[in-house]
């Protein structure tokens, strides 16, 4: 158990920033996943712009690393080329 003040404050900050970056996480897999769900390029383009900035603002914010960013926009751009 933490002993100083400051330690005590940093438990606090570190459980609830965990849980925010929890929630983000969260939000970030569920609009990958309702860009793979889409069948249609149309509705599947709109989804991906959406992701595609909500991926940037993590990456930003330092959720998730930058270069893992990067490799989801890749894969998810060419996973709605790839629909005809």
């Amino acid at each position: 158990m933490a002993q100083h003040q400051s330690a005590e404050k940093r438990a606090r900050t570190t459980k609830r920033r965990a849980a925010q970056n929890a929630q983000w996480k969260s939000r970030l897999r569920s609009a990958i996943k309702r860009v793979r769900a889409a069948k249609e390029k149309k509705v599947a383009v709109a989804e991906l712009q959406k992701t595609v900035k909500l991926l940037d603002q993590l990456a930003a914010k330092g959720v998730i690393h930058r270069n893992k960013a990067a490799n989801q926009k890749s894969a998810l751009t060419k996973f709605v080329n790839s629909i005809t």
